[in-house]
């Protein structure tokens, strides 16, 4: 089992902090197993509204939708996704 695929605990009280340095997770693994194009989805979302967010991390979903290879960074999306209401 490679480190992606280890279980998440399921977290939604995550604040801006805490998804901001989940998708900055996200795009250094993304960058490791050469995924350029979800890595840069996902590049300066730092700061960004709330709705810009949810669009890139729905992209990025969307992208990773066929690529079961890659499920532990569609569940950290996942995650992040779970906790976008939090976003102020």
């Amino acid at each position: 089992m490679s480190d992606h695929e280890k279980t998440l605990e399921i977290v939604t009280n995550l604040d801006r902090g805490a998804i901001e340095a989940r998708l900055a997770e996200v795009r250094k693994m993304a960058q490791s197993d050469n995924l350029g194009d979800l890595a840069a989805m996902l590049n300066g979302l730092e700061g960004q509204p709330r709705a810009q967010v949810e669009k890139r991390v729905r992209e990025a979903l969307k992208w990773l939708a066929d690529k079961p290879q890659h499920k532990g960074l569609a569940a950290r999306l996942e995650l992040v996704e779970i906790n976008l209401p939090n976003l102020k």
